[in-house]
């Protein structure tokens, strides 16, 4: 039973956003700081967000060397550096909305891992930095002397040269996703949580959808002007004409180190593998590489080849001098396809839809949260 007090204030929109990962929040954000009297609403089908939004590594990066030299080998130099220039901005607007403190913006240092079969890309630094210039108005990379790697403690048999990134830093993901979901909050964005919605249906240029609500056994029915489906790689499973394939992610965290000399993110195999510092512990995760297959997956769950895999690079070429124990592990869920590109698409007539961050959440989900909102406020009036 529907009280006229909640059919007046809670179940009608402007705009009602589907995710509440950094995407969903960012384009509520933007709605609302572009048009205030648009009245906007986040659904979220978790208590927390479902994807990767909670579970990343908190890596607030452009792309290593290696990546960026495996992006120009699969798509034009033109695509290439504008996908650096969506990751740099969405990374200052995420910074410049939240403010460096309460997301623990640092910037430690940022390295590439290269092995003795990688070191070519050593030649092609100076050609990055000329091609890059113009976007990070800085040198990208520099090449660090060969004692980093003993410096750092890492395994100086696999690990034979370091790059540095000087565009790239670090934030505790737990403090921005609440800094974000409490900037949307201020800025007048609903934000429900525990919603799963269903039965999406157009009419009149007026969008219902349902939500089970688990009290009076029932669903609530919302309606909504316009939707923005901000839901990555579970968007399938809501509009099957999307083109994305999920991907599943596996980190573990150690408990903390005693005398630890690693500070700042570290990537590793063309960013397939990564690793951080933080409160004094390793949090290590990638490995997707080893089962593309099997990780090709919205399950949550451990792969237990790749965190057999992790254990052991963990133990001989991260942390080779140090005893350690796992505290927690986990896996998230990222969206991928044919390049690393998001979607910006109209999936229906009043039904927008972003998504595949292709691993960059973090750094691009800002921005386009914010293009998903333009589009939206363009198609209004």
């Amino acid at each position: 039973m529907i009280s006229y007090w909640e059919k007046q204030s809670f179940l009608s929109f402007d705009v009602a956003i589907i995710g509440a990962g950094i995407t969903g929040l960012s384009a509520a954000i933007s709605l609302k700081e572009k048009q205030p009297n648009l009245s906007v609403a986040v659904f979220e089908r978790g208590i927390l967000p479902s994807g990767a939004s909670t579970k990343n590594a908190g890596f607030a990066c452009i792309g290593s060397a290696g990546e960026i030299l495996s992006d120009l080998s699969t798509i034009d130099t033109e695509k290439a550096l504008q996908l650096v220039q969506l990751r740099l901005e969405g990374l200052q607007l995420l910074r410049n909305r939240l403010g460096d403190k309460n997301i623990r913006y640092r910037e430690n240092g940022s390295f590439e891992l290269l092995n003795k079969n990688e070191l070519d890309v050593l030649d092609k630094i100076e050609y990055l930095n000329n091609l890059l210039k113009p976007i990070t108005k800085k040198q990208t990379y520099s090449i660090q002397k060969e004692e980093a790697v003993n410096n750092l403690g890492l395994n100086k048999n696999y690990f034979k040269a370091i790059v540095q990134n000087n565009c790239e830093g670090e934030l505790h993901t737990g403090e921005m996703m609440k800094s974000l979901y409490l900037f949307a909050i201020q800025k007048g964005v609903q934000v429900f949580t525990g919603c799963n919605v269903q039965q999406i249906e157009s009419k009149n240029n007026t969008i219902s959808f349902s939500v089970s609500n688990p009290v009076h056994q029932n669903d609530f029915k919302f309606s909504a002007r316009k939707i923005i489906a901000a839901t990555n790689a579970f968007t399938n499973s809501i509009f099957p004409n999307a083109e994305v394939k999920p991907g599943r992610g596996l980190a573990v965290v150690t408990k903390p180190i005693s005398n630890l000399k690693l500070k700042g993110i570290f990537h590793f195999d063309e960013g397939f593998y990564y690793f951080r510092e933080i409160d004094n512990r390793i949090l290590f995760g990638g490995g997707r590489n080893l089962d593309f297959e099997g990780e090709t997956t919205t399950e949550f769950g451990i792969n237990s080849i790749i965190l057999n895999d992790l254990l052991h690079k963990l133990k001989n070429d991260i942390l080779p001098e140090n005893n350690f124990e796992i505290d927690l592990y986990w896996s998230g869920i990222m969206a991928f396809g044919k390049d690393k590109f998001p979607h910006f698409k109209w999936l229906e007539k009043n039904i927008f839809g972003v998504y595949k961050m292709g691993g960059m959440g973090v750094a691009i989900g800002s921005k386009a949260g914010e293009i998903a909102a333009q589009e939206i406020i363009n198609s209004l009036t």
